[in-house]
């Protein structure tokens, strides 16, 4: 069933939803939907909605709730990917399946190793396509949830925003340790809140990977192979989603 995000506060069966926005061509002229038809709307909060299509205006789709459910696709430890800023367009790939596999907020990072040199407005640009793309993945994937994306930060201040989560983990090329790179997944499990930190192309200065050390990541290995920037989170996050569920 297509699925559709509306900001929208607690509503009852029977009552209508209007969908507004590039949402309205999508319905109309993408999927050719027609009156009657159903479609899923969530909240953006955990909540879906099943919906009848009751009107399709120029500027709105009207829709009849007929069924209300919260969704149960979201993981019990709420992930924050720190991705060092990539070249080219590997994010638009990073994010999109990065929200496929369950983060709940992606946070570009500038490290000393990052090749990208962004002024305000290109960044405010970039970060405006990378909510598309996150909400895109988050309506294919049944997400009952628009994961966060934020504007580039500092390493420095990744530092800072990851000192809030519960526990944070920093894949590392020259780490050691298989089993204790496990046992450092396993403790995932009961944890509310867990940040990722990956290195862009290059990955991260021995300095910064001692500076996130300090301030309470733990350093984890992938095994003997050198992962790409674009392929590390992946992985990372693949192993996450399994520990969790």
């Amino acid at each position: 069933m297509n699925r559709f995000f509306v900001d929208i506060d607690g509503r009852d069966i029977g009552t209508d939803i209007e969908i507004t926005g590039g949402d309205v061509n999508h319905i109309k002229n993408v999927l050719r939907l027609k009156i009657g038809e159903e479609i899923l709307v969530s909240d953006g909060r955990g909540r879906d909605y099943t919906c009848r299509i009751s009107r399709i205006d120029p500027d709105k789709v009207v829709c009849n709730i007929e069924d209300i459910s919260d969704n149960f696709a979201e993981l019990p430890v709420k992930v924050t990917l720190f991705q060092g800023y990539p070249k080219s367009d590997k994010m638009d790939l990073i994010v999109q399946k990065m929200v496929e596999l369950g983060v709940c907020r992606i946070v570009p990072v500038f490290t000393s190793r990052t090749i990208v040199k962004l002024d305000q407005k290109k960044a405010t640009k970039k970060t405006e396509r990378y909510r598309t793309i996150a909400e895109s993945a988050a309506k294919q994937s049944g997400r009952g949830i628009v994961p966060e994306i934020t504007e580039p930060v500092s390493f420095a201040k990744a530092l800072d925003m990851a000192s809030e989560l519960d526990m944070n983990i920093i894949p590392y090329e020259e780490a050691e340790g298989i089993e204790e790179s496990r046992q450092i997944i396993a403790n995932v499990r009961g944890k509310r809140s867990l940040g990722i930190f990956i290195g862009p192309e290059g990955g991260f200065a021995r300095e910064e990977v001692e500076e996130a050390v300090a301030a309470g990541a733990e350093c984890i290995t992938l095994g003997h192979r050198i992962l790409r920037t674009e392929t590390a989170g992946l992985a990372v996050m693949a192993i996450i989603m399994f520990q969790a569920e």
